[in-house]
């Protein structure tokens, strides 16, 4: 296996894997418009000759690592998305540019002029950055799992998608998703009146279909908390809610003239709820509230017989409603994102590239089933 980061991503000549099997429409072995800017390219961004039958060129390992090398923090996607652009020409596929702000930019990359299926995730980490290693188990490196191995099976079952001869999917791979969602939110604008039925959110999902997902609410609370309920679901469970930061005082031995906390809900009632509720809560102790964000739970399409979860985390899906029914899944689990030690498993990622590629096939050839 070539793992030499300074030269091409290939394959090692040895025989495949057995998980790396044939997609060709069969249900997976794991679970039997707007104005766009051409990307620049050169001599050396030419598709690469394929063929009919074509053998695999991308090793997702080695392409795995070399995305996690490119440093890419939220507001700093540049030189992931140039990169991208790059390798998606490779393809064969016509890939543009989709400008969001100043020198950020989404990347959007298409076989066909009407996409059916749309493959989406986020080109954007949390910091700091550190680079890759691996052992004979795992990847390590920021965004391993939260997602630049996402993107590396995703890319890989591109490649094998187009040798296949399926054609009507595209790419779309967004900045922002970890702070603002400003890219996805730009592609749905953009993107509304594409024509695509679906799209393929990639997350860390523990390598199941998520059936639903809680929202999300921001809020920074002066001088007063106080424990509530704040709802609960027959499938997401109960809203919980997470202390992340709190400010306020200068010494130890001063009582503090006013206190601030920044507060995570992760809801399962529509935030507008939770946000009367918590304006009434602070009102009796004379304080105020200041949501920044926030989105309600969402409900994703699962493959019939496909294995599923609900997650507890945010996801751009709930910004990308114009685009198609969402599916939500990926190699790895969120309890390993945003750590010093974050990591994804070889085998799911390898495992999560027949996923792909056999979830694309059926949609695009209505072949497979799926069900809210």
């Amino acid at each position: 296996m070539d793992l030499d980061h300074g030269g091409s991503v290939r394959r090692c000549s040895r025989s495949r894997d057995a998980r790396e099997t044939s997609c060709g429409g069969r249900p997976c072995a794991g679970w039997r418009a707007g104005t766009h800017t051409e990307s620049p390219s050169s001599s050396a961004d030419r598709p690469r000759d394929r063929g009919p039958a074509a053998a695999p060129v991308i090793e997702p390992i080695a392409l795995a690592r070399k995305l996690i090398d490119i440093p890419s923090p939220t507001g700093d996607e540049r030189a992931m998305g140039e990169f991208l652009e790059r390798e998606l020409a490779q393809l064969g596929l016509s890939v543009r540019r989709q400008a969001v702000e100043r020198d950020r930019f989404n990347v959007f990359a298409s076989a066909a002029g009407r996409p059916r299926v749309i493959i989406n995730s986020h080109i954007d980490t949390v910091p700091p950055w550190f680079a890759s290693r691996e052992d004979n188990d795992k990847i390590y490196g920021r965004g391993a799992c939260d997602t630049k191995g996402v993107i590396a099976a995703m890319i890989a079952a591109g490649e094998r998608l187009l040798a296949r001869g399926v054609r009507d999917f595209a790419f779309l791979f967004v900045v922002g998703e970890e702070t603002d969602s400003i890219g996805a939110k730009a592609a749905n604008v953009e993107f509304a009146n594409l024509g695509s039925e679906y799209v393929l959110v990639g997350e860390p999902t523990e390598s199941k279909f998520a059936r639903a997902s809680k929202g999300k609410k921001m809020i920074s609370a002066i001088n007063a908390i106080e424990a509530t309920d704040w709802g609960s679901h027959d499938v997401l469970g109960k809203s919980t809610v997470n202390v992340g930061v709190v400010r306020g005082g200068e010494k130890p031995n001063i009582v503090p003239a006013s206190a601030e906390c920044e507060l995570m809900f992760r809801v399962v009632d529509d935030h507008e709820v939770v946000r009367a509720k918590l304006e009434r809560l602070v009102s009796r102790f004379g304080g105020r509230i200041t949501m920044t964000r926030g989105n309600a739970p969402q409900f994703m399409v699962v493959p019939q017989g496909a294995p599923s979860t609900i997650v507890a985390f945010n996801t751009d899906v709930a910004y990308l409603g114009n685009l198609g029914k969402p599916l939500l899944f990926g190699p790895g689990s969120i309890l390993d994102a945003h750590g010093a030690n974050e990591f994804v498993l070889k085998r799911d990622l390898i495992a999560a590239i027949d996923t792909y590629c056999d979830t694309v096939t059926g949609l695009c050839q209505n072949s497979i089933q799926t069900f809210f």
